[in-house]
């Protein structure tokens, strides 16, 4: 008997927790992940994907008990230059196929300070999933000025390393670590 309550308060707990936690879809036309690495010592090269999906759960009472989900397709990869980005497709670095997706999944988030977290989470990318964490940061909540709906935004940012994910051609000459930086936008769902 005190098990099958100790359940019934645990449920009800984990759905009131979860309760306050509000949907925001990502704005896609404002949302963009910037990585950097160093190549060969001469230089500091820059891609982007950009118009991705994702969606936040947002509980701005309890970030805590927040989370995200962020989809990215391979192929919509941004370097400024088309011969880099056909290279970055090919065998040395994802082999693309066509519908091949990079992921993060939130799996807990750690608040560090009034508007600052760590959210780890599972990053899936070139078909292997290793735990990362991003050092994020709350920019506003509040409503958007254009399109008069409420609107969330946020930074992090992150190091990988290549070769943990069967990307690690040409390093140490081409850097191993690869400086990512986020900024996103989401609209809260209707």
């Amino acid at each position: 008997m005190k098990s099958t309550l100790l359940a019934a308060a645990l449920a009800v707990s984990a759905t009131s927790a979860f309760a306050s936690a509000e949907k925001y879809v990502l704005d896609p036309s404002h949302s963009q992940v910037v990585f950097n690495y160093n190549h060969l010592g001469f230089s500091t090269t820059y891609g982007m994907f950009s118009g991705f999906e994702g969606e936040i759960m947002f509980d701005q009472e309890n970030p805590a008990e927040s989370s995200v989900s962020v989809s990215m397709p391979v192929v919509e990869m941004i370097t400024g230059w088309k011969p880099r980005e056909d290279h970055f497709m090919t065998e040395d670095f994802f082999g693309v196929a066509e519908g091949d997706l990079i992921t993060f999944t939130s799996t807990g988030i750690e608040v560090t300070g009034d508007n600052t977290a760590n959210i780890t989470g599972d990053l899936t990318m070139n078909g292997v999933t290793k735990s990362v964490v991003l050092d994020a940061k709350l920019n506003q909540v509040g409503e958007h000025p254009m399109a008069g709906k409420p609107w969330a935004g946020f930074d992090a940012t992150t190091t990988l390393v290549r070769s943990e994910f069967d990307l690690g051609q040409f390093a140490p000459f081409v850097s191993d670590e690869v400086e990512v930086r986020i900024s996103v936008e989401a609209q809260k769902a209707e």
